[in-house]
């Protein structure tokens, strides 16, 4: 077994302080990078040891031979890359082990095989996972790619082979606008991730995606955690998850659990891993994507199965035995994830970085606020404009949109423009309050939403000189009467 002392985190933001938490509690030092940008970084107050990576405030997070430099420097074990940045870089996997180091995640070899979609997709077709209609090998004719859309059948869906997030990806409902959409596509690809390979799929009308949640060691065990249901998104882009979906009958759940436990399994996979798909109106279920790393809505799942995803991440790294068996993990109640962001809901939701002058977090029974935002820090230009994931818990489906309405109503954030506006609306509405929801629920409800962004602290302060104003009338009233 490969004991881990100290681990260096290749992130920022709220995933770094979620992975120091758990080594923490594993008494594991932690070390974190950070870029000038992020000098005021709550969590460079919580970690052991902190070391600067000057320069360009992206590439910091991006370098991976300055970072394994450093971890070596720091006489670190091992590396967690959290998600986004290197997470899903199979170079910088390969690279750890070569220095030495424990990559707390995947083989190289399955990061690189699930980074690219269109290989990960005849991957698991020779396992006969189901699979959407479409290529399995690159395009990057537009003539070809025209050709192959034909033949499916509109609308089909333009998507980026080594892509993610949303980015270079189109749906194009006719061969008149397929031009365009693919020159969109290819060009916004290139801008993200460097290449310009695309693939085309079948595209389902307001389905419902469905994540499941893998955990896997380096001994053949496999467990799933359940689903998430990741329905509620803008623009390709997650804005809501809920653990479990409220939508699915038993026996859809446990045709998603079978594939994705038998595929994990034959593909000889080991830590966490996400096993995306698209379930439509008729219960049929057809496979996206695995993602290979930590996700960003992982708290939900960890608040109905009470298992710690970051800690058994680090354990399987360790290479340790899973020591819980599938029938001991019993899933309880629903959770919901709220990604709150510094976006502004009346211009298109545009980023919206700056300072939060005021800050006044939600709490109680059943509610986690995973963040590293506090008053007069600064929402940086530089990055995602994630402030929080306000993650809730409830025994039922009815208690858990109560709790969320008023842990809602908790938040209260001055300086930047939030979307929290957007989810208070989503959780008053009546299709979400009954599990109505898929893919197009957004596009469809938006226009009907109210998305005024209202200053909170203004109203707050309003309410109390009001208070006061009354405690101030009653006492010259009392004084009045007295003498």
């Amino acid at each position: 077994m490969n004991q881990i002392k100290k681990i260096l985190i290749a992130n920022r933001g709220e995933i770094a302080l979620r992975i120091i938490r758990a080594c923490k509690e594993m008494d594991i030092i932690s070390v974190v990078i950070f870029s000038e940008a992020d000098i005021e970084g709550a969590w460079l107050k919580k970690a052991d040891e902190c070391y600067p990576l000057l320069g360009d405030p992206i590439k910091a997070y991006l370098d991976y031979e300055r970072i394994i430099a450093t971890a070596k420097k720091a006489s670190c074990d091992a590396v967690h890359p959290g998600y986004g940045f290197l997470s899903e870089d199979a170079d910088f996997a390969q690279c750890c082990q070569d220095n030495n180091l424990i990559f707390i995640g995947p083989k190289p070899e399955h990061i690189a095989l699930f980074g690219d979609k269109i290989a990960s997709k005849r991957a698991v077709k020779d396992i006969d996972v189901p699979i959407l209609p479409g290529t399995d090998t690159p395009i990057t004719d537009i003539q070809e790619a025209l050709h192959v859309a034909e033949n499916i059948g509109f609308p089909v869906i333009i998507k980026a082979a080594f892509g993610g997030g949303g980015r270079g990806m189109r749906i194009v409902n006719s061969a008149d606008e397929f031009q365009s959409m693919y020159e969109d596509a290819t060009n916004e690809s290139k801008k993200f991730f460097g290449k310009d390979e695309m693939f085309i799929e079948k595209y389902l009308l307001n389905p419902h995606h469905i994540e499941v949640q893998i955990l896997a060691d380096k001994y053949g065990n496999v467990l799933h955690l359940g689903n998430r249901d990741c329905s509620i998104q803008r623009r390709h882009q997650k804005i809501v998850e809920i653990a479990p979906s409220p939508y699915l009958k038993a026996s859809v759940k446990a045709k998603l659990y079978e594939i994705s436990l038998l595929a994990i399994k034959k593909l000889g996979y080991e830590s966490v891993a996400t096993i995306e798909f698209l379930v439509d109106d008729f219960d049929n279920i057809y496979f996206i994507e695995i993602n290979t790393r930590i996700q960003v809505e992982h708290p939900i799942t960890e608040m109905i199965s009470g298992i710690d995803l970051v800690e058994r991440m680090i354990e399987v790294a360790q290479a340790k035995k899973l020591t819980i068996k599938q029938k001991d993990i019993a899933l309880r109640g629903y959770a919901i994830e709220f990604r709150i962001n510094a976006e502004d809901p009346n211009h298109n939701f545009t980023p919206s970085p700056g300072k939060l002058t005021q800050y006044l977090a939600p709490g109680g029974p059943g509610v986690r606020l995973d963040s590293i935002a506090y008053q007069d820090y600064t929402i940086s230009h530089f990055y995602d404009s994630l402030i929080a994931k306000l993650i809730v818990w409830g025994i039922s489906w009815e208690e858990v949109v109560k709790k969320s309405k008023r842990a809602l109503d908790e938040f209260l954030i001055a300086g930047v423009p939030t979307n929290i506006s957007l989810h208070r609306q989503i959780v008053k509405d009546n299709d979400f309050a009954h599990g109505h929801f898929n893919t197009g629920y957004l596009e469809k409800k938006l226009s009907l939403f109210n998305l005024e962004v209202v200053d909170d602290i203004k109203k707050e302060q309003e309410k109390m000189q009001r208070i006061k104003d009354v405690i101030d009338a009653i006492k010259r009233n009392h004084l009045n009467v007295r003498y």
